[in-house]
This record gives C-alpha cells, sequence and structure tokens, in this order.
C-alpha cells in the first residue's frame, strides 16, 4: 500500500522544537514538515484503489483495507490450526512458487497426511473402529534405498496418540490410518491463512517472505540469502545476457577445452568480420596461455588434431587416457557434430487427462456427505434425512423430472410457480377435510392441456392414445357393480374327413385360446377402472375433460379412465404395466363400488410414490400436446433473435472497449505534467492560511522577539515600542493584501480563459465519462440477453457436469426459469424455486464402460493404482454414494460445495469442467440455498407455535387456514387473472347484455414490471421475459 511517490515522511521522535508546525496521519504514524506533501499522501489513502491481502476485495480505501485486514486476520487466526502454522510457515518461507494457487496446492499435498504435535485427529483402524484423540508424539523413519538404487521401504511416521474415550491409553499408528475432521485443513481455509500470513514483493522470481510480526512470533528466519535477492537476480540475468551477447559469433557452444579437465578444443567463430584486430589477438593470446597450462598439467595432452577429426592416443603409453574420451578399435571417437543432443525425458503429462488416469491422492479427503431425499438410502446403514417421507429413492428423479416441467412450462398450464418443498409437501398431504389447492390444480391444468374445451375443436384429444377395443365393447359395461360373463363362441365341428394330427392341432388351438381368454379375465379382475370410467353411460374420461367436470375430486376418474387406457397399450414394458396395474388397483379396487367418490377416497390414501408416478405420466403425455411444442416453436424464435441481439451488443461492447483505450491514451498526452492531486474543499482555506504563514518563514526580514503580529483588527499597542514597527507592519499587511489580489485576480482570468489544452482535456474527461455510462449500460444489457437465452432454453434440461465417477451435477433453477421463480407467484415471498445442488449417478453405459471393468482391466489398473475403479469410488466418495441413474442425492449448504468445489481435481477433464462452472455459479447457488434455509426455517417456527386454527368461508366451500402445511399457502393468481377462476372451479356463467342498463367498464389494473426483461422489442413472441403467453 506505499503510494508511487513517497513523500518525505518523519517519525514524531525526531522532532525536539515543540514549537515546530508538523502534521501525522493516525493510520500510519507518517509526519510531515510540508503541509503540501501531507494533503498529497491524505488524497492518495483516500483513493479507492487498495486491496485486502486477506479477502481479495477491491476498490477500499487504506483505512478500509486495514479494517478489513484486521477482521479477516482474527477470523482466519481462530479457524486454522496452531498446530500447522509454524510448520507450513517454515516450509513456505523464501519459496519461489510463482502463483498462490500453485503453493497452496504444494502445501496442502505435503501435509494431506502429515501430523504434528497437539493436533486432534481421529483414528480408524482396519476392524473399522475410529477414535477421537490427539498427537502426543510423532517419529519420522527415513526411506531405506539398496545397493543397486530399488527402495527397499518408503519413508513414513509414526504417531503416539492419546485417545480421549480411553483414558491412560494410547495408541500407535501410522499416518495412514489417521485423519482430520473434515472442515479443519482445507484448501481454502489454506489460501486464507496463507494470504493473511506471507507476502512477496512484485518482481519475477521474488521469494515468499512471512510477514515480520509472525516470523518474530514463531522465530522465524527473516535474512533472505543473497541468491534470491533482487540485486543478485539483475545481476545473473545481466550476466546471462553478456555471455549469450558473446557466444553468437560461433557455431557450437562455448566451453573451456583447455581447462584442466583436457575436454574438446573450441570451435572457430564463424569470421572476423566483427572483431577488431585487438580483439582478435587478445582472444588468441588468451587461447595459447589455457593451452599453455594445459600442457603444463598434463604433459601427454599434445596430440590435438585438427576440429572435427578423430585425436590418436599414443600406443605406448601406458598411463589412461585423458578424461572424456572414449577408445575404439582404431583409436578415439571423433568429436560430436552440431546438433546432437541428448534424449530429453518423457515430457509430463498435459493437464487435463482422464480424471480416473490421475494418482488417487490418497490423503484421507473424502467427498463431502450427500443428502438424500428419499427414505431409502443406496447403502445400507445409512441414516438419511428424508427418513419418514415415504418416498423411495427411485422415484426422486421423477419427482425432480416432473417438477422441471410444471415449472418451465408454467405458463402454458397457467400455473404460479412453486418451490420444490412445497410441492414435496403437496403430494404428501392428505386430508378429507381440507383440500390441497396446489395438488388440485396441477392436476386439472394438466388435464385441461390432454383434452380441449367442448367449445374449442369440438373438445379434440391433444395425445396420441394407443390403440383400443371399439366403443360398443366399452359401453357393453353399465353402470352396475357386476362384470360381465363372456358369451361363449359356438363349438367348430371338425370336417368329415379328418385325420388323428389335424384333431390334435385343433385342440392345441382351442387349448391356446381357452388360456388367452383365461388370462385376460384374470387381468381384467384386477381393477374395476374400465367400470368406473364408464360408470355413466356415454360419459367418459374424455368426456369429463371436455366439460371440465373437477368438482370434488371427480379429476381423479379421468385420471382413472386415461391410465386404464395406457395400460391396454401393446408397446407398453412389463414395469409400466406393474405401476399402472398397482396404481389403478387401489384407485379402483374389486371390493368397492366403480365410483367417483371411491376414486376421491382412495386417492386420500394413495401411496406418494404412486402420486409421484401419476403425475409424471401426466406430465409427459402433455409434453406430447400441440400447446407446448407451439411453446418450444416459439422459445427457439424468440432464441434466434435474441442471438442476433446479443451478437450486436457484443460488438458494440468491443468498439466501445477500443474507443476507450483510445481517448485513454488522448487522455495521457493531454495531461499536464503538474497535475497533482486536488485536495479537499474543506482543507482550501487551511491550504491559504498556509501559504500566507509560509511567506513569514525564513528569507524574510528578521523580526525581533518584542514585535507584535498585526491582524485584521489592529488593538492598541501597550508598552515600549520601536520607532518604524508600525510602518514596517502596515507595508507588510499591504503587500500580503496586494498579492492576495493578484492571485484571486489570476485564478479569476484562468477560470474565464481556460488553455486550448486544458479545454481539449475536459472534453477528453467527459467524452470519457460518457463512454463508460454507455459500456455500464451494453454490460446489462449483455448480461440481460444472456439470462434471456437461459430462460427460453426450455427444451432441454441443463447439466452443470460430471466427476471422475462420472455422477452428473444439477442445478435444477438454470433451466429455463427465473432464479427465484416467477416474480408474480403467490411464494414469490420465499425468493428460491429448488434451491438445491442435486446429484445422479451414472448411468448404465457409463458404469459398465468406466467403473465396473472386466477382469483383465481390473487388474491393469490395480497395478497402476494399488486399487480398482469401484475400491477407488468407496474410498474417495466417503460415506454416501450413489451408483445408478436412478439414484439421486443432493447439497443444501453452501458450505458443502465449497467443500465439493475443493475435492473436485482441475486436472481431470470432467471435474475441471464441472469445477470451473460451480465456481462461477456459486454466488448465485449460494445465495439460494440460504434463501432456501430462511424460507424453512420460518415455517417452520410458524407451524411449532400453538396458534387456532381459522376458517375461511367461501361462496362454495369452507377452507381451514392453518399455519402448519406450507403447500396450503400457495393459491392460483394466474388462473384467476386469466381465464377468472381456477381450474379446478367450473366456469362462472355470462350473462347477456341488458338492453338501456349502462355498463360499468371495470378500471385497467397495469401489472408491476417483472425482475427479467420487460416490453416486446421488435415484435418478440411474449413469454417469461414478456407479458404472458397466452393460448
Amino acid at each position: 500500500m506505499t503510494p508511487r511517490q513517497t513523500p518525505t515522511s518523519l517519525s514524531i521522535d525526531a522532532f525536539t522544537d515543540e514549537k515546530a508546525q508538523i502534521w501525522s496521519i493516525e493510520d500510519t504514524d507518517e509526519v510531515f514538515t510540508s503541509y503540501e506533501e501531507y494533503l498529497q499522501r491524505v488524497d492518495y489513502y483516500k483513493q479507492r484503489k487498495f486491496v485486502c491481502e486477506v479477502t481479495g476485495h477491491s476498490g477500499l480505501t487504506f483505512r478500509e483495507a486495514i479494517t478489513s485486514e484486521r477482521e479477516a486476520s482474527g477470523e482466519v487466526n481462530d479457524a486454522f490450526p496452531d498446530s500447522l502454522r509454524e510448520p507450513i510457515l517454515r516450509r513456505v518461507q523464501f519459496s519461489q512458487t510463482p502463483r498462490i494457487d500453485h503453493l497452496v496446492d504444494e502445501i496442502y499435498q505435503a501435509f494431506s497426511k502429515d501430523f504434528y504435535p497437539g493436533e486432534t485427529v481421529t483414528v480408524h483402524l482396519d476392524n473399522g473402529e475410529r477414535y477421537a484423540g490427539y498427537v502426543r508424539e510423532k517419529t519420522k523413519f527415513p526411506e531405506l534405498v539398496a545397493r543397486d538404487g530399488s527402495l527397499e521401504r518408503p519413508a513414513f511416521a509414526r504417531y503416539f496418540i492419546h485417545l480421549d474415550d480411553r483414558p491412560g491409553e494410547e495408541a500407535l499408528v501410522d499416518q495412514d490410518h489417521l485423519m482430520r475432521d473434515r472442515n479443519t485443513f482445507t484448501k481454502q481455509r489454506l489460501r486464507s491463512f496463507l494470504k493473511n500470513s506471507v507476502t512477496r514483493e512484485a518482481w519475477a522470481g521474488a521469494p515468499w517472505l512471512v510477514k515480520q510480526r509472525i516470523a518474530e512470533e514463531y522465530r522465524i528466519t527473516t535474512d533472505v540469502p543473497e541468491y534470491l535477492t533482487h540485486e543478485y537476480q539483475v545481476k545473473q540475468r545481466k550476466a546471462s545476457a553478456g555471455l549469450n551477447k558473446r557466444s553468437g559469433d560461433y557455431e557450437g557452444p562455448i566451453l573451456n577445452f583447455y581447462g584442466p579437465q583436457h575436454g574438446l578444443p573450441m570451435l572457430k567463430p564463424k569470421g572476423n568480420k566483427a572483431r577488431s584486430g585487438h580483439e582478435a589477438m587478445r582472444l588468441e593470446q588468451e587461447q595459447y596461455a589455457q593451452y599453455q597450462r594445459a600442457l603444463a598439467s598434463d604433459p601427454n595432452f599434445h596430440k590435438v588434431g585438427p576440429q572435427g577429426q578423430a585425436m590418436q592416443f599414443d600406443p605406448f603409453y601406458h598411463g589412461h587416457p585423458p578424461p572424456g574420451f572414449q577408445q575404439t578399435q582404431n583409436g578415439f571417437k571423433p568429436i560430436a557434430s552440431k546438433g546432437q543432443v541428448t534424449p530429453a525425458p518423457p515430457p509430463a503429462p498435459k493437464y487435463p487427462i482422464e480424471d480416473l488416469e490421475i494418482p488417487p491422492l490418497r490423503d484421507g479427503t473424502n467427498r463431502p456427505p450427500l443428502k438424500y431425499l428419499s427414505e431409502t438410502t443406496p447403502t445400507k446403514n445409512q441414516q438419511s434425512d428424508g427418513a419418514g417421507s415415504g418416498i423411495d429413492i427411485t422415484s426422486v428423479g421423477l419427482l425432480l423430472e416432473t417438477w422441471d416441467t410444471l415449472n418451465v412450462y408454467c405458463e402454458v398450464f397457467q400455473l404460479d410457480s412453486f418451490t420444490f418443498d412445497d410441492f414435496v409437501e403437496a403430494l404428501r398431504f392428505s386430508s378429507e377435510d381440507i383440500q390441497c389447492e396446489l395438488l388440485v390444480e396441477i392436476h386439472c391444468a394438466v388435464i385441461k392441456k390432454l383434452v380441449n374445451d367442448t367449445n374449442d375443436k369440438n373438445g379434440q384429444v391433444q395425445i396420441i392414445l394407443p390403440f383400443h377395443v371399439d366403443s360398443e365393447e366399452e359401453d357393453s359395461t353399465q353402470n352396475g357393480s357386476t362384470p360381465v360373463s363372456p358369451t361363449p363362441e359356438p363349438e367348430v365341428k371338425p370336417p368329415a374327413r379328418s385325420t388323428r394330427s389335424s384333431l390334435v392341432k385343433a385342440e392345441a388351438v382351442d387349448l391356446k385360446a381357452a388360456s388367452a381368454i383365461q388370462s385376460s379375465l384374470a387381468n381384467a379382475k384386477v381393477h374395476r377402472a374400465q367400470e368406473m370410467d364408464h360408470s355413466v353411460k356415454g360419459y367418459d374420461w374424455k368426456m369429463r375433460a371436455r366439460k371440465r367436470d373437477f368438482q370434488d375430486g371427480r379429476w381423479v376418474v379421468i385420471a382413472v379412465g386415461l391410465l386404464n387406457l395406457l395400460s391396454r397399450s401393446p408397446r407398453i414394458s412389463d414395469r409400466q404395466l406393474d405401476d399402472l396395474n398397482e396404481i389403478l388397483k387401489h384407485l379402483s379396487p374389486l371390493d368397492q363400488d366403480p365410483t367417483p367418490e371411491t376414486a376421491a377416497l382412495q386417492y386420500q390414501t394413495l401411496d406418494i410414490n404412486l402420486r409421484i408416478k401419476v403425475l409424471q405420466i401426466l406430465c409427459m403425455k402433455s409434453v406430447e400436446t400441440k400447446a407446448i411444442r407451439q411453446y418450444m416453436e416459439d422459445c427457439s424464435a424468440q432464441m434466434t433473435e435474441t442471438r442476433k441481439e446479443k451478437n450486436d451488443v457484443q460488438r458494440q461492447r468491443k468498439a466501445a472497449r477500443e474507443e476507450m483505450r483510445l481517448l485513454q491514451e488522448e487522455r495521457k498526452a493531454l495531461q499536464p505534467e503538474s497535475a497533482s492531486p486536488t485536495p479537499a474543499a474543506e482543507l482550501e482555506d487551511l491550504a491559504n492560511l498556509k501559504m500566507e504563514i509560509d511567506e513569514d518563514e525564513p528569507g524574510e526580514e528578521p523580526v525581533d522577539e518584542d514585535e507584535v503580529m498585526d491582524s485584521e483588527e489592529e488593538a492598541p499597542h501597550q508598552g515600549r515600542s520601536l520607532r518604524r514597527a508600525n510602518d514596517r507592519a502596515q507595508a507588510r499587511k499591504k503587500k500580503q493584501e496586494e498579492e492576495k489580489e493578484r492571485k484571486e485576480k489570476a485564478q479569476a482570468e484562468k477560470a474565464k480563459k481556460p488553455s486550448k489544452q486544458e479545454r481539449q482535456f475536459d472534453k477528453v474527461l467527459k467524452k470519457i465519462e460518457d463512454l463508460k455510462e454507455t459500456m455500464r449500460a451494453l454490460d446489462d444489457e449483455f448480461h440481460t440477453l444472456q439470462n434471456d437465452l437461459r430462460e427460453a432454453d426450455c427444451p432441454r434440461t441443463r447439466v452443470l457436469g460430471k466427476d471422475r465417477f462420472w455422477n452428473r451435477y444439477y442445478w435444477m433453477e438454470n433451466n429455463a426459469m427465473p432464479y427465484g421463480g416467477m416474480p408474480n407467484s403467490s411464494t414469490a415471498n420465499a425468493g428460491y424455486a429448488n434451491g438445491c445442488l442435486w446429484v445422479q449417478g451414472p448411468d448404465d453405459l457409463e458404469r459398465q464402460g468406466f467403473i465396473e471393468l472386466s477382469d483383465a482391466e481390473n487388474d491393469q489398473y490395480k497395478r497402476a493404482f494399488q486399487m480398482t475403479v469401484p475400491e477407488r469410488k468407496m474410498a474417495e466418495e466417503g460415506d454416501t454414494h450413489v451408483f445408478s441413474a436412478r439414484q439421486w442425492g443432493y447439497y443444501d449448504d453452501p458450505d458443502s460445495m465449497d467443500m465439493l468445489i475443493g475435492w473436485l481435481d482441475p486436472r481431470g477433464v470432467r471435474e475441471y469442467r464441472l469445477r470451473k462452472e460451480l465456481t462461477s455459479q456459486r454466488e448465485n447457488i449460494s445465495a439460494y440455498m440460504q434463501k432456501r434455509q430462511e424460507y424453512l426455517a420460518v415455517n417452520d417456527s410458524k407451524s411449532d407455535a400453538s396458534e387456532p386454527q381459522t376458517r375461511i368461508s367461501t361462496r362454495t366451500k369452507t377452507y381451514i387456514d392453518t399455519s402448519g402445511p406450507r403447500c396450503l399457502q400457495w393459491k392460483n393468481n394466474t388462473a384467476i387473472d386469466e381465464i377468472g377462476h381456477r381450474h379446478c372451479e367450473p366456469k362462472p356463467p355470462t350473462y347477456k347484455k341488458q338492453r338501456g342498463v349502462a355498463q360499468v367498464k371495470k378500471p385497467l389494473i397495469e401489472e408491476e414490471p417483472r425482475q427479467t426483461r420487460g416490453g416486446n422489442r421488435q415484435h418478440r413472441v411474449p413469454t417469461r421475459q414478456g407479458s404472458r403467453y397466452n393460448f
């Protein structure tokens, strides 16, 4: 935080004269004797150009940065373990790792399996037992290397652990049986601790240095070695540059061939054109002197052949050949020609690579534990957060799929958006007295899209129905409760001339037909859905849907008729058929009358998993309707227009940045050289006063001590006076007034008539400010268009990425909907839509191709990494897993997401992309996770409070308002605003206009502007970004 031009500042102890005028700054303890320098420094400290070294927040003043560092330092020091501070700081001291990210990775990898006395750890034994304790003593054993260079034993350490649960007992274990708490030593905390404790200078190759106060606390040396200083580095670079410059005239490398090592002779330069005669003579003399010294040290070094030829060794010489020579059959090998290089070592892997090809760290770090919405979990003996919900783990995917469909196409269904937690609670809600509006409105809205109204194309069915029996067979079942017995077919007599084989074949055909009839009768007796659908003749589920007969739970009969028809489809799978039969068996049991009342009552006791399947089937059939397809086409057309606008805005942003660059260059060229920071307005009077006082500084005529300084209103002088004292005082006062008038006049003339350069400078500054406003507007427009593209991309579900084990990660708010739900929804006060980060297991192809390998591939992987892929999955994911695409888990707090980001390895292809996406969306995801927790906490506190139930009386039904269930607070205001009533209610009657009666026009109610883009520019199709989508 040192300014570019540091004013001269002194210490307060340096001033012994009590009458001297000084100015000091409390934050830095700087003292100035010049007021101008003091103002410059104060103005510099007030500029927002400082950065907090701990948090990284920028745009702060000096005082704000110091305050932020002090507060953040206290939090970091309290959170980081005391036992690890000193060894980490000693490891970091004088380190030359260039980036803080690389330094964090290096330290984390070095200390993840290294423990120190006093550190709290957990001992996990091979039998699965775990004990908490702290490290009392540590012993390190070095590695053992055999004579042939092979490693006999790697280095390891042993620890004496004092166990908390067993007083007086200790455990002796190695580092493989110890682990820290997951939140104790993380990369995020390590990064904050290092940024708070170490610093470095701003030049390439500067070492990391522990701050002085921390180094004194832990007695860490701060004397920088000479080879790490900036002066030494500069000298080395200069010497290297000079050596390269001198060696530029040679074809080969520069070696001292006449040294005592007897290497090869120096190669001749290309030519002497660039050298003077004196320099060439000096070089020859130096080479000759080196030759004489080499010859004196070894007399046998005299057989030097020409360059590039083999030098023969004297065969009668009984000594050893000179070092560096290799003897062949005819002598020695020739000198290696230019260009021959030793083979380079194999290159390091270029990251990112395949995630499972990266060696496991084995540092005890695992993925943060997952939470499960379902009551069942993938692993045995695993406690779930959804215990008691009754939801099966295979139903979570269907639940998310249904919620996403209803919220993405909520404008088509004419529904208010709703949170995922309210949706789950509505599906679990069951009461004979209270009607859950959210549950009923969802089913009625979806059914209305499957079949048109009677007045709309004669009630045409909008979905493709499977082939079914004729209407005569359907009408054969009347509203009676007993099923009609099948009419036996007349027996076919065999022909007159029949053989024994023909009779056997005919008998086999008859037996097959009889078995088919018996199987069909057996299937028909499972439920009474067919009778329930035709309980009233000519009034099946399609007619009920056309008439919008949804009151008193009669929408359940429509669902029963549709599901019964789908169950007879020849293309349905066995699993789907079993699910449909199970649903119909409960809604239309054999032991009850097949009436609409029975269906409504049976739905109250229907299992939540079957409710999810019913709604999922209806939603998937609604995707086939013309309304949904038209909405997709309109969104696609809107995305095309939005992309064009986005490209135009992007071009304008690039042009604006280029124009800003040119204006900044012009500003620098026109800026006066003597320009200095302008002092604050409140300090202007003090500056004028200081200027007047400085005029009486040394350089003026000395004044006697008895002389009294005059002022604006002079008092009569009492006592002894000199002869010309009053005359001198009046002259000095007159001179000050004239000087002041002259300066004021000069300032006024300067304000009236600025110079040409100043006028141009002011124009450039004004252009820069206007351009900044334009760039901000373009940036806002760009982000708005980008958000519009996201909200219009409804045909697909975005996946954030995959981890090393092919688990998929979803953030549902990122799929064609506002992050916080529709802004005019009845539950918009919740401020979130889903609020969870969902994790889905790998699908069958990915699991069989990358995780469950063959025996040969498992053996190969185990030889490379000492474990198979499934073993690695169990070890690195911790205690919570998802093994297939039908299993889901989630994270719902920001801390777990931060731990997940730290667990992902950016060296892998998949996790690099996933980590990048999570990092970019981290603020949004964390914000909506916190809003979800606040919303659930408020509602839980309301449900715990004991409040009397209140009854709300309407025209048709009495509803009981309870503060417990959150789902009862949802109201379908969208349907009321657009069609005048809720979906489950009949259409209100229309009255004819009476003659002679004045009609009162209702005042127009304008809707409040949405949070997203408003309007319908360029005749764009209105969707959730503009007005409502009307059908």
